[in-house]
């Protein structure tokens, strides 16, 4: 075992000071990754009584401080604040004078770029989209699980080693996104990985529904080769009734959500009518089977319970 001991990243020399406005789940993360790489939190803003015990406890000894201040302290500041409330924070700051010529000023949001930024580029601010492609629980896990974190990155031509350099030092890795295609980015993002924990919470409510005792265990090793399966194959791992064409197995399936949870019936049709045209394009569902499968979920949309074989 080695006896060197490692350097303490509070003793290295700071580079930039960093100042956070909206201390939800991300920012926090962030910051605190920064200051591991050397630099220096050294203000936090926010509202709501969860975000400051979050920041008190992922920046501690970091003040709270309102907005303007964390603008006047901070040489790269972190916007992390709501997608829709984004504009409006940057045009206030820039309104009121908080953008001080020279500062590195991030968002974290993935549905804008840079061009949000752009009030407070014309005071001067160097703007920066930095989006982790990363779920945030608001504790020090966060800051883990960035290290090999992909990152929607848009930025100035002028600002793209910096850029770089940020994710490089959180221990992400940077993926250079269009201004014009951060929207869709962003789409693909919530689609895979917010739908999915829609799908796994209504998965483990009906096997509870079922009489299964240990629902995350027994779904643990399934979705996980599932979700390696379809990284790795795309629409090849697609597997199921559905796939099979099993026209009466999927029928069973929604005449039992829709006695047992209702809610799930539409969600479940809609994501069966996408992989059975997914597995048709891709030669797994044989034509003549997709007819039978069709009409079932034609019928399970009416309303009306399936036909039953």
């Amino acid at each position: 075992m080695s006896t060197v001991q490692q350097p303490d990243p509070r003793d290295r020399p700071a580079r930039l000071t960093v100042g956070v406005v909206g201390a939800g789940r991300v920012g926090p993360a962030l910051a605190a990754s920064l200051q591991l790489a050397g630099h220096r939190p050294v203000a936090v803003s926010g509202v709501s009584e969860a975000s400051r015990r979050r920041a008190a406890t992922m920046l501690p000894d970091v003040p709270l401080v309102t907005p303007a201040e964390v603008m006047a302290r901070a040489d790269l500041v972190l916007l992390t604040v709501p997608d829709d409330a984004l504009p409006g924070l940057v045009e206030g700051l820039a309104e009121t004078g908080a953008v001080r010529p020279g500062q590195l000023l991030v968002h974290t949001s993935g549905r804008y770029g840079a061009r949000v930024l752009d009030p407070a580029l014309r005071a001067g601010a160097l703007p920066l989209a930095l989006h982790p492609a990363m779920t945030f629980t608001g504790t020090a896990v966060d800051v883990q699980r960035l290290a090999g974190c992909s990152f929607g990155v848009t930025a100035p031509d002028q600002l793209r080693l910096a850029a770089e350099a940020l994710v490089i030092e959180m221990g992400g890795e940077p993926e250079w996104i269009a201004e014009q295609n951060r929207p869709l980015y962003h789409a693909a993002l919530a689609l895979g990985a917010n739908h999915l924990v829609t799908l796994v919470a209504q998965s483990l409510e009906l096997l509870r529904a079922a009489g299964v005792e240990a629902p995350d265990r027994m779904l643990g090793p399934l979705l996980g080769a599932a979700l390696d399966n379809a990284l790795r194959s795309g629409d090849a791992a697609l597997t199921g009734p559905v796939a099979r064409g099993d026209a009466g197995t999927v029928a069973v399936h929604v005449s039992e959500l829709r006695r047992h949870a209702p809610q799930t019936v539409d969600g479940y049709l809609a994501m069966a009518r996408a992989t059975a045209d997914r597995a048709l394009a891709s030669g797994l569902l044989k034509p003549e089977l997709a007819e039978d499968l069709l009409g079932v979920l034609a019928k399970g949309t009416d309303g009306a319970e399936g036909d039953v074989r």
